[in-house]
């Protein structure tokens, strides 16, 4: 086995961060066009809502078992192209490929048999996901040594993340637009090709240009063989068990739990709050006002936000980062009681009646001056979360190794972790749909009661700084500091220098 010296293996080339980012762009945008997409499910194929929701909900029980399998196979995985980059590059094609083909539905064929179609591809899509993005996720907590030099790879990763969600929000405008296709039905069909050709081209970077520093031999690995599979499932069983007793890492789960799905269960009524009490229930009015809201706040956060907080992690440390930047996300959610007013004459109103052409398709930049006023605040949320939860838990993955020895498990940590963030997901959305439900919302009318809107805002405000406050609490004993991480580096590397003179 060879073992690089340590300086060679802390910091990351610049090239290799760019790629590493450009997989993180494929993997936000994938899903991000894949939610907006599913709308039209029930608008362009004509299927029911409720089976609209079944096809949603199904692939995801699939994604649920295979991430952690994914995540042990890469983990012992021995090729000469390494554990990481041929799934990289095999998914990043199949998943680009699968996500075109399970939108070339045709409105003709009917519900029933548009069912059984999207159904099918869509869970091949789902796997063909998997293999892209599990290895991806473990690449990058291995990719460096160095826990400052983690934050900035994380830091870069999601910041160029953030571009697919200033994208995503335009492909309602896009879709929907008459003058680039005939119905929406066509619409989605298309765009599903250039979103396709785009994740293949960016998804294939990471596996070229990034190099994986793997220190697990093969002796440490285990058999992947089918006469194995028994024998792999306990050792998978036995290592999630682990995981669970790993007190760093499961504050890491629980903190991000609460931040990101208190954040989803209101994801949506941003949009009803400017449509139906900004707007009084206009949606021509309205306009592109809701994308916009969303577009400047990935935008913020990958020019502004995330560099904010990798300076604070490196500064204060990730622990404290995350406690600063999270009570400003707070201050933020509160600030959205000022910033949602109702909109008339007298509302002060930035690019008032400007519109942006980009060939035949016109997009109205106008936006409430006040409605600025939480945006960059918010962005301290998301922002922070992800850039510092992925750097402390590929610090988390030392520790593991420190513990319980090689191979690593960079792959089963992150399919885990990930595979925490999916079920909560699909929590926090049913719970938000549940929270419409109980104050009387009604998208079906144009107009809400003053007492629906109100409570509604209330909502909105205090659920995610309810569960962000959670969170910090979660977080404030997080005891894997900046000094513990450094012993844990010269521990690992006495014991490899040790095996090295052994062999």
């Amino acid at each position: 086995m060879a073992f690089n010296s340590e300086s060679s293996r802390e910091r990351v080339p610049l090239v290799q961060k760019a790629a590493f980012g450009a997989g993180h762009l494929v993997n936000n945008l994938l899903p991000g066009a894949l939610g907006v997409f599913s709308f039209f499910l029930i608008t362009a194929f004509g299927i029911e809502p409720a089976i609209a929701g079944l096809l949603s909900a199904i692939p995801r029980f699939f994604d649920a078992l295979s991430d952690p399998i994914m995540g042990f196979v890469s983990d012992n995985t021995t090729s000469k192209w390494g554990r990481r980059r041929p799934y990289i590059f095999s998914g990043a094609i199949l998943a680009s490929i699968l996500f075109v083909v399970q939108w070339q539905m045709w409105e003709d064929n009917g519900a029933t048999y548009n069912f059984w179609y999207f159904l099918l591809f869509s869970i091949l899509f789902i796997f063909a996901n998997t293999v892209f993005s599990t290895p991806l996720i473990g690449m990058g907590y291995e990719m460096t040594t160095d826990t400052k030099e983690r934050t900035r790879l994380m830091g870069i990763a999601n910041s160029v993340g953030q571009i697919s969600w200033m994208i995503v929000p335009l492909f309602w405008v896009l879709i929907a637009n008459k003058d680039l296709f005939d119905n929406q039905a066509d619409g989605v069909r298309t765009l599903s090709i250039f979103v396709g050709f785009a994740c293949l081209f960016f998804g294939i970077m990471p596996a070229i240009f990034c190099k994986e520093m793997d220190v697990s031999d093969a002796d440490s690995k285990a058999n992947l063989t089918f006469k194995d599979l028994t024998k792999n499932m306990k050792i998978l069983w036995d290592t999630m068990k682990n995981m669970t007793k790993n007190n760093p890492f499961m504050r890491l789960c629980g903190a991000t739990f609460l931040v990101f799905n208190g954040f989803q269960m209101v994801a949506s009524f941003s949009y009803f709050i400017i449509v139906f009490y900004m707007y009084n229930g206009s949606y021509e009015m309205a306009g592109t006002v809701p994308a916009i809201f969303s577009i400047l706040g990935a935008f913020l956060t990958a020019v502004l936000i995330i560099p904010i907080v990798s300076w604070l992690a490196n500064k204060y440390g990730k622990r404290n980062a995350f406690i600063i930047s999270t009570i400003l996300s707070i201050f933020g959610y509160a600030l959205k009681w000022w910033g949602f007013v109702v909109v008339d004459e007298n509302t002060a109103v930035l690019f008032n009646d400007v519109v942006l052409q980009i060939g035949v398709v016109k997009f109205s930049i106008e936006m409430p001056l006040i409605l600025l006023l939480p945006i960059p605040f918010m962005a301290f949320g998301l922002g922070g979360l992800f850039t510092l939860m992925m750097s402390m838990t590929a610090d988390v993955c030392d520790l593991d190794e420190l513990r319980n020895g090689l191979p690593r498990r960079e792959g089963t940590f992150g399919a885990i972790y990930w595979w925490m963030v999916k079920i909560g997901q699909s929590i926090a959305l049913a719970l938000g749909g549940l929270v419409l439900s109980m104050v009387g919302f009604d998208a079906g009318n144009t107009t809400q009661s003053f007492e629906t809107m109100n409570q509604l805002r209330i909502a909105d405000i205090i659920i995610p700084c309810l569960t962000a406050a959670l969170a910090v609490w979660v977080m404030w004993n997080y005891d894997l500091n900046e000094d513990k991480v450094a012993e844990v580096k010269r521990e690992l590397e006495k014991k490899r220098i040790e095996k090295k003179i052994v062999n």
